[in-house]
């Protein structure tokens, strides 16, 4: 039988939660995780899973990070590894600051909102929020990389740890290739699939170029990559955030929803809610 660990992280972990947590998982033994986070994480180990429950709700109660993972699961365990973008990867919604140019941020952005919760179809409200910035120069999204793209707390340590363990990564986004190839030039990504937006005369004309990467699409690259690569779904791990996710998170092996909207956290084998993207690899530690 596999026996479970506990994985606590947060920004500032207070011993007596820590006793909780022992106390409430039935716990063998607390660990401090050795690695270059930029919180804190520990380890309980040989925990109940059947506490499941009582260990949710303190750790939503005190703002910590939970997972009941195998007691063997290593980062080695993962070749492949594919991130949304858009609020994932990336601290924005490109499409919303896009709009912020012609004052529609707001509409925009309560679109995505909503979109990103599962409230609406997705490729039907992609393309209507897409609609809204016909007519913009094509130098609003240089301007948006450069003065509002910020990447995640920890995306750079995910990356360059993924390097060093000799895994693959890309990025899958509903967004647009403008940003995704730049990203993955950035940070040395192996793969990129997104969007390409319609530029004529150096003005955006509100209409996307070829298929759309929307949620079937997602899990079809995927899957196409990992085939490619000669990797078995086990050893992929996906992250994301919004509803157009959960189909890419659901045909890999591991999955973690990270600041996600509720029905993606519900869907996720993991949920990272308070720390940043560093937060992965303690699950795999």
């Amino acid at each position: 039988m596999t026996t479970s660990s506990l994985i606590i992280q947060g920004a500032d972990i207070e011993t007596a939660d820590l006793k909780t947590l022992h106390a409430l998982a039935r716990a063998s033994a607390i660990e401090k995780i050795d690695g270059h986070f930029l919180h804190q994480a520990f380890r309980l180990t040989e925990v109940d899973a059947s506490t499941r429950t009582q260990v949710r709700a303190h750790c939503e109660a005190n703002a910590l990070d939970f997972a009941f993972v195998p007691a063997t699961q290593k980062l080695t365990d993962v070749k492949l590894i594919a991130t949304d973008m858009d609020s994932t990867l990336i601290t924005i919604e490109c499409i919303d600051e896009i709009a912020d140019f012609i004052g529609r941020k707001a509409e925009v952005a309560l679109i995505t909102e909503r979109a990103m919760a599962g409230e609406l179809d997705w490729p039907a409200s992609f393309r209507a929020r897409v609609a809204i910035l016909n007519g913009l120069p094509e130098a609003t999204l240089q301007r948006v990389y450069d003065e509002r793209l910020q990447l995640s707390v920890g995306a750079e340590i995910l990356i360059a740890a993924a390097k060093r363990a000799g895994i693959k990564t890309m990025l899958v986004s509903g967004g647009f290739t403008f940003f995704t190839e730049r990203l993955k030039v950035l940070l040395g990504l192996d793969f990129a699939f997104s969007n390409t937006l319609e530029i004529i005369d150096g003005k955006l004309t509100g209409q996307i170029v070829g298929p759309l990467c929307d949620a079937t699409a997602k899990a079809t690259h995927l899957t196409n990559t990992a085939s490619l690569l000669g990797f078995r779904p086990e050893q992929v791990l996906a992250l994301g955030d919004g509803a157009n996710d959960i189909a890419m998170m659901n045909a890999a092996g591991y999955s973690v929803a990270y600041h996600a909207k509720p029905i993606v956290r519900e869907a996720a084998g993991y949920a990272i809610s308070e720390v940043g993207l560093d937060g992965v690899l303690a699950l795999f530690s």
